[in-house]
């Protein structure tokens, strides 16, 4: 008996014992499968502008069982892990630069109005060369937009016409643009011929395949997006309240059977009538009674009932589901129509994600959670609402209103890739003014960029104060070039100080002895600096005035467009331009470098002249006349600001003269060029800078319109003294009244060019004039601080 009780105690401690086992060993088998992250294990959830406004909507089961696709690098094939390091030749960008050649254009080949337009931008760019061996990046004129075999645009045989081609190389360093890749039914990433090493400049990029830091993605855009300029954005200053009269609207295709069809068949169920709009319709293609289910007929009458513009222009979110492919039109349509999207097509790459932060300007759902976007959408903030509403109007006008825009952007992101070290920080990429005009070529820092304090409304600060940079009366004669070394920083906001730079075509005179003293004499100079463009040489020391700054003589190229180069020998923020014909007073240069310092972007001058629009002659107009509106300030007289950089270069200065004076290979205190003068060379392509050396005035004029496109805003426009005002006129224009209309027709001219080069015109008009005393009052002139401009 107590053998048998024995037996079954043992035997039930032996069942819990294996019981104990199992449970552990399970629990052990969970714990390894969870530490280690499967191939397809799902991203983070959810990918919205701002998480912390749906914690409440998510469910921790319900984040487990989302099947997001996994991120890219951990389904990367074997062929498909081409990186910058090898699959890119650096060595053929660091002999030319950075340099793209498109391939010749064979007679006979077919090329799509899209394709054409992206070429024509490859060809605008300042970037092209027509030298195969120069080139750092190829492009194939081959039309590779369109590679779904059931197209009309489809180009059969690109593989072997790539074959044949003894710059192909497999690919190596080549870029093919594609809008659309596969065919039915799955519309996969297909191609239809084997791209190699090949950068893929590619719409709907799904994130299985997109190649981070290699590939890059570009929005899907219509064949009639324009070629340069494009639409303005529908947001307009003063637009609020943010909210529209309707929340949430769509309005589009319903696909009733294969890829796509999920999202846009549940799109019905969020749709209230009120605030909240969401149509489709069935009626589309050629058999599509064949297919129609129960819903369709009185789907297609309530489509019929609203226009898709307005509820576009009147919505404050647009849901931009997946059509066929991860990308469609209504992105664009929707940025542009300053109506957030909201983004139901898991998988794809946004457009420029590796430079865009995407967050500021969308909302990024999933499709599996389409119900909960309503309550989503009504808990953002409406501060948080006009920023997105904000955020899509810049990354509409700056990298997405034209193909030309589009496919510079694109370069820029590979140029970057190529000096990591000196590429544009993030920030540049999503803040005024852009990338696109923030080159790296000057400047990394953002706070080298006056907009980066205008962004958030601070009052820069002063940077410390120049020191003495030779002794007083001292006279050097400067090279034109840039210094090879790198300049120390003096700070990250405009200085206290400005540079005079003062443009001589004529021997020495008495006029330009007086505005040298005036000049110098201002409490703000730090410096002078004459462009010599004279014939004659420079003459010695002892013509020249004593004052109390340095004084340099930089020889130019007797152009008139050499005002505008990087010289190094700028070593302030500020700068003041002007002709050997300006004539102003030591308190007209204080007051309007005072106000230049509340304005550091824009340019802020004495003289002014505006443009128009000439019904009659169907063109722009340029004027001088005194009207109650100006949109150019001249050069002649006018402050504007320079970017501090640290730039490569050469040249040093050669001593003519002077106590104190050294020279050196690097000067202590060389700057690098300024901002407006380095777009000016930089940015522009060389036919518009020849333009503007051929055409009288037209340097004014392009630097004007150079200005405006960068900030949006016109010039300022100081007091003058009244007798000087009248003057311009003879001084800017001598000749006869003839040689005066040539001249006048020679700036309309100019001011034609540009706008069709820029695709439309970017001035901007202004009736806003600064004073010092804005109304008659009883004070004594005496005691006011800029009492000569009083004085009659």
């Amino acid at each position: 008996m107590q053998a048998r009780k024995k037996y079954l105690l043992v035997a039930f401690l032996a069942s819990w014992l294996l019981l104990f086992l199992l449970l552990l060993g399970d629990r052990l088998r969970r714990s390894a499968l969870f530490s280690q992250p499967r191939a397809g294990s799902p991203r983070s959830w959810p990918r919205w502008a701002d998480r912390s406004l749906l914690r409440s909507f998510a469910d921790p089961q319900e984040l487990q069982d989302r099947g997001d696709p996994s991120p890219p690098s951990a389904r990367l094939n074997a062929s498909s892990r081409c990186r910058m390091e090898s699959c890119f030749d650096l060595g053929r960008c660091r002999r030319h630069g950075f340099k793209v050649f498109t391939y010749p254009r064979q007679r006979g080949e077919p090329v799509s109005e899209s394709y054409g337009k992206i070429l024509a931008a490859l060809e605008r760019s300042r970037y092209h060369t027509p030298r195969p061996e120069e080139a750092c990046l190829f492009v194939l004129a081959i039309d590779t937009l369109d590679r779904d075999r059931l197209s009309a645009r489809y180009v059969p045989g690109v593989g072997p016409k790539l074959g044949a081609s003894p710059l192909w190389n497999g690919g190596r360093n080549h870029l093919v643009f594609n809008l659309y890749s596969g065919t039915w039914p799955n519309y996969g990433e297909e191609l239809g011929f084997d791209a190699g090493q090949a950068m893929l400049a590619k719409a709907s990029f799904d994130a299985e395949s997109f190649r981070p830091g290699f590939d890059v993605s570009i929005p899907l855009f219509p064949r009639d997006h324009p070629q340069r300029g494009g639409q303005e954005g529908r947001l307009r200053r003063g637009a609020v309240p943010p909210r529209k009269k309707y929340l949430l609207a769509f309005k589009g295709k319903r696909y009733l059977t294969g890829i796509g069809s999920g999202t846009r068949n549940a799109l019905h169920h969020i749709h209230n009538g009120k605030d909240i709009v969401s149509l489709t319709t069935c009626k589309h293609g050629k058999d599509w009674e064949k297919h129609k289910d129960a819903r369709c007929d009185r789907d297609n009458v309530d489509y019929e009932k609203f226009d898709y513009q307005e509820l576009l222009h009147n919505s404050t979110f647009c849901i931009v589901p997946r059509g066929r492919r991860l990308g469609s039109f209504r992105f664009l349509e929707a940025l542009q129509a300053a109506c957030i999207p909201v983004l139901l097509s898991d998988g794809w790459e946004l457009p420029f994600s590796e430079v865009i932060d995407w967050s500021k300007a969308a909302v990024v759902g999933s499709e599996r959670l389409l119900l909960q976007i309503p309550s989503a959408v009504r808990c953002i903030h409406p501060e948080r609402v006009l920023a997105l509403q904000q955020q899509t109007q810049f990354l509409w006008d700056a990298y997405f209103s034209s193909v030309d825009k589009i496919v510079h952007t694109t370069l820029e992101i590979i140029k970057d890739r190529l000096l990591p070290h000196r590429s544009r920080p993030r920030f540049l990429w999503n803040a005024p003014p852009g990338g696109l005009l923030a080159l790296p070529d000057f400047s990394t820092h953002v706070g080298d960029f006056p907009f980066y304090y205008l962004q958030r409304g601070r009052t820069p600060v002063a940077s410390p104060k120049t020191p003495p940079l030779s002794t007083t009366g001292s006279v050097r004669v400067l090279t034109p070039l840039l210094c090879p070394c790198p300049a120390p920083t003096a700070g990250s906001s405009p200085s206290d100080k400005f540079t005079a730079f003062i443009r001589v075509v004529s021997p020495l005179s008495q006029p330009v002895l007086r505005l040298i003293q005036a000049v110098s004499s201002s409490q703000y100079c730090a410096q002078i600096l004459v462009l010599w463009s004279c014939e004659k040489p420079p003459p010695p020391l002892e013509k020249w005035p004593q004052i109390a700054v340095p004084l340099s003589v930089i020889e130019g190229r007797r152009e008139p467009s050499d005002r505008f180069f990087p010289y190094a020998a700028i070593r302030t923020d500020a700068v003041l331009s002007l002709d050997e014909h300006s004539s102003l007073s030591t308190s007209e240069v204080d007051f309007a470098f005072v106000v230049w310092r509340s304005f550091p972007e824009r340019i802020v001058g004495f003289l002014a002249s505006s443009h128009f629009w000439d019904a009659e002659q169907q063109r722009w107009g340029y004027t001088s006349r005194w009207t109650n509106e100006l949109s150019i300030v001249l050069t002649a007289a006018a402050f504007y600001h320079r970017y501090r950089s640290v730039p490569g270069g050469r040249g040093e200065p050669r001593k003519l003269g002077g106590e104190g004076d050294t020279a050196s290979s690097c000067p202590l205190l060389a700057a690098s060029p300024r901002y407006y003068h380095s777009l000016f060379t930089g940015y522009l392509p060389a036919g518009l800078r020849e333009l503007a050396g051929g055409l009288a005035a037209c340097e004014d004029i392009l630097m004007n319109v150079l200005v405006a496109a960068v900030t949006k805003l016109p010039p300022i426009k100081v007091a003058q003294r009244k007798q000087h005002k009248e003057a311009v006129p003879q001084q800017q224009v001598k000749g006869t009244a003839a040689s005066s209309s040539r001249g006048f027709s020679q700036q309309q001219d100019c001011l034609n060019q540009l706008a069709e080069w820029f695709g439309y015109m970017p001035l901007v008009s202004s009736q806003l004039r600064l004073d010092p005393v804005l109304f008659k009052d009883q004070v004594s002139i005496l005691r006011k601080k800029y009492r000569h401009l009083e004085r009659p």
